[in-house]
């Protein structure tokens, strides 16, 4: 597992599968709840195995400490 921040548009991206090939993400599911403060996307394989998660608003949904340990994509 790894995690990716792009601190210049607040959006962090944790891969649980060391590669996502092209194509192989074919759903993608917001996840719907008023106490998040920011937009929770995952991304599921077609047997709807979870491969990773987007966080749009990463810096109000993840700890300062999680953010410190992503590589950096900006």
């Amino acid at each position: 597992m790894r995690i990716e921040y792009g601190e210049e548009n607040d959006v962090a991206y944790i891969h649980l599968v060391e590669h996502i090939g092209a194509g192989e993400a074919v759903r993608q599911v917001v996840v719907e709840d008023a106490g998040i403060k920011g937009e929770v996307i995952v991304d599921l394989d077609g047997d709807g195995a979870l491969l990773g998660i987007e966080i749009l608003g990463a810096s109000h949904v993840l700890r300062p400490e999680t953010l410190a340990q992503a590589s950096r994509k900006d």
